[in-house]
């Protein structure tokens, strides 16, 4: 699926936000399916806009597990996760824009890793991008570890306790937060719980 067939089905609000995302390569603006029919564990990564089939084999996940104090092997993992979560925490997939439930969701309360339930963000810190999926201008301290990739252009974002695959941050693009910073991140990463209603 190419760039332009993707920005036909964005909602019309987030076409000019996505158009700079495929034009800066934000938050894999791309989207990396899951493991294709009859394929094991092979799954379709996409360079430019073409798509590459390799295998992210278990070393992926055992290599991720054993820098973080949550330690799960593939195997205990799958078993805890859904497919979906699997695919985007573990194998560091990306959801399709505006598909995410947390993507329009302002509730009050904080957002913790679906994998480990590690608190991340709180709610005062998200705002609307327009991008397509939720955005925050910062983490809880020490909540969010931040990997570049290999090729510099995007810094990756995981949880700090599990190595869970958030999505990628991005600076300097003119939202007026506090930071200048977008923590673009994937809803399936994240689980909320609402703040306690206060006492009558």
């Amino acid at each position: 699926m190419g760039a332009p067939h993707l920005l036909r089905n964005l909602h019309p609000s987030a076409a000019p936000c996505a158009i700079k995302s495929f034009q800066h390569a934000v938050h894999r603006s791309f989207y990396t399916p899951p493991p294709l029919p009859g394929s094991g564990f092979r799954t379709a990564v996409r360079f430019g806009f073409g798509w590459v089939l390799h295998h992210p084999s278990r070393r992926v996940t055992v290599a991720m597990a054993s820098s973080f104090p949550v330690k799960k092997s593939e195997e205990e993992w799958r078993a805890v996760l859904s497919p979906e979560q699997f695919r985007i925490l573990r194998l560091k997939g990306t959801e399709y824009p505006g598909t995410g439930k947390y993507d329009k969701f302002f509730e009050k309360g904080v957002y913790e890793c679906v994998g480990c339930g590690t608190p991340l963000y709180e709610s005062t810190t998200k705002f609307n991008s327009g991008c397509g999926w939720p955005a925050f201008f910062k983490g809880l301290p020490g909540a969010i570890r931040r990997t570049p990739d290999p090729d510099g252009r995007r810094t990756e974002i995981t949880c700090a306790a599990c190595g869970g695959h958030l999505g990628h941050v991005f600076k300097g693009e003119g939202f007026p937060v506090p930071t200048n910073e977008r923590h673009c991140v994937n809803s399936i990463s994240l689980k909320f719980v609402a703040d306690p209603e206060p006492d009558s």
